[in-house]
């Protein structure tokens, strides 16, 4: 049986080539096309599927099915939870094209819901609508495929699932070098490269699938009592699993408000807080669910408990200076990578702030990935429900509390105060979750751990203090040629983790045995 740490590592490995080329796609759209009305067009046009594909495929989908047919596997026949993955694909394929028909069908009526800001402004509204109906179909392609990452991390395998966002980036690089200087419009590029990235993802995870012999034959399975119990499961789980999703949806509508640019900071700022979310919290958290699930329906309250410690663990051990170095190379990494052409030192200023502001909730986001499993894991998401919700009223209510205020001081790039709202609001949610499962007793921070966070704690002050007397000035970055920018980014990110994990090693903290985690 491979290891929790293995897997993890796996994962995280696969993950970080395709945050690479997710960089790259990023640095090739804000590049080519800077923070101007049409890239905010197409942000939002890609944001609602995207925010659907999160809510219901891999969000609410894999965490209501992974449970169940993983206790499919365990306790029934083959032929059984062949069966379940067969009824559960049809069923989802005829609910998702029901649902992208209605999508394309709505496309203006979506732009004016959730970007009303737009509505003043006939040709970015247009443009919006237009973007939106060819890149509501990739919900279809792109949820299916989370079903099959499903099954395949059910068995184990999480390298092909970790690596086929690859192939959304590369259609993305593709369509913004190569496709976007063909069209029309050229922004519309984007939109079919969206599209074709969903293809490509679901063929990839299908053949998968038949390498490990297990092939999906998708019929109907409304009355199925499998299928029944993954909706049910799925009904409060599309709420507290997307919380964050829900958040930034709502921060995109704010900030449609706003000035032009305003989202196009916000979505930079957030992918580049989802490069260690990805890469640590949403690994762990992916092949941690398994685990827990199996240990759940063994009924080895345990082995649970020091799982969900393993992860609570690792998340503090990869977080906190991750936090930190955001908060100290946000300008850095910004101006050494983004700013050239399209993309001024006035938007590196702007998405500097709500990259700190975002930065600053990191270790929460990846806890919510964690403690959330707890719930899952024991088939309980209505209560994970419950929280999840109060955070995100608490974020709405921040949102519009700290904006209001913000622009009443007439301080600028009012859109940082959206994203020190989501962070707030994910604190919220840790809070909850945790309280919620100590009251259980299913689990309780327990000292070894605390003493741990102690030390994470002085190596992570240790690397900040390196990195404040090493840092360049921000204002002089600008000046610099495109090699020295980037090395010397470099080099401090490598100063600063060699920092951390010496001081780790010298006070004692044992990485062995988080490999030995089972």
């Amino acid at each position: 049986m491979p290891t929790l740490f293995r897997s993890s590592a796996t994962f995280s490995v696969i993950t970080l080539l395709s945050r690479v080329l997710g960089y790259a796609r990023d640095a090739a759209i804000f590049i080519a096309f800077g923070a101007s009305g049409a890239t905010d067009a197409f942000l939002v046009a890609f944001r609602l599927p995207n925010f659907l594909r999160r809510l219901f495929g891999e969000g609410a989908l894999s965490q209501a099915f992974v449970p169940v047919f993983q206790e499919y596997k365990t306790k029934r026949t083959a032929a059984e939870a062949r069966e379940l993955a067969d009824r559960t694909a049809g069923t989802l394929a005829v609910v998702l094209l029901g649902v992208t028909a209605a999508g394309v069908l709505l496309a203006p009526v979506l732009i004016f819901v959730f970007a009303p800001g737009f509505a003043g402004e006939h040709e970015r509204f247009d443009l919006a609508a237009q973007l939106l109906r060819i890149t509501f179909p990739y919900l279809l392609f792109i949820s299916l495929t989370a079903l099959a990452a499903g099954i395949l991390n059910s068995y184990g395998r999480f390298g092909a699932p970790a690596f086929t966002p690859v192939l959304l980036n590369v259609a993305l690089i593709a369509a913004a070098l190569w496709l976007a200087p063909l069209m029309e419009q050229p922004i519309t590029a984007l939109a079919w490269g969206v599209l074709g990235g969903g293809v490509a993802q679901l063929l990839f995870q299908i053949a998968w699938l038949k390498r490990i012999g297990f092939v999906v034959r998708p019929r109907l399975g409304f009355d199925h009592a499998g299928v029944r119990r993954i909706a049910r499961l799925m009904t409060p789980a599309v709420l507290s699993s997307g919380v964050m999703q829900i958040n930034l949806l709502f921060d995109t509508l704010i900030a449609s408000f706003l000035v032009t640019g305003s989202i196009s900071w916000l979505y930079l700022s957030d992918r580049f807080v989802e490069l260690p979310l990805a890469l640590f919290g949403i690994a762990i958290g992916t092949v941690l669910l398994p685990g827990l699930s199996k240990h759940h329906a063994a009924a080895d309250s345990e082995s649970f408990r020091a799982a969900l410690d393993w992860g609570v663990r690792g998340v503090l051990l990869l977080a906190l200076p991750c936090l930190a170095g955001l908060v100290l190379l946000a300008g850095p990494i910004l101006v050494s990578l983004i700013q050239y052409r399209e993309f001024t030192l006035h938007d590196t200023q702007m998405a500097r702030f709500s990259l700190i502001a975002y930065a600053s909730g990191l270790p929460a986001f990846m806890l919510v990935k964690i403690l959330a499993g707890g719930f899952y894991a024991r088939q309980q998401p209505g209560r994970a429900m419950r929280i999840a919700v109060a955070a995100m009223v608490t974020n709405m209510a921040l949102n519009v509390i700290f904006v209001v205020a913000w622009e009443y001081s007439g301080t600028p790039a009012a859109h940082t105060a959206l994203a020190i709202a989501t962070s707030v609001a994910a604190y919220v949610n840790v809070a909850l979750l945790y309280r919620a499962l100590a009251r259980d007793g299913v689990y309780r921070v327990p000292p070894q751990t605390w003493r741990l966070l102690a030390r994470i704690l002085v190596a992570t002050l240790a690397m900040t203090a390196l990195l404040v007397a090493l840092i360049p000035p921000f204002a002089g970055w600008s000046d610099w040629a495109v090699a020295r920018r980037v090395l010397t980014l470099t080099g401090l990110v490598a100063l600063g983790a060699a920092v951390y994990w010496l001081v780790l090693l010298a006070l004692r903290v044992r990485l062995a045995e988080f490999a030995r985690a089972r």
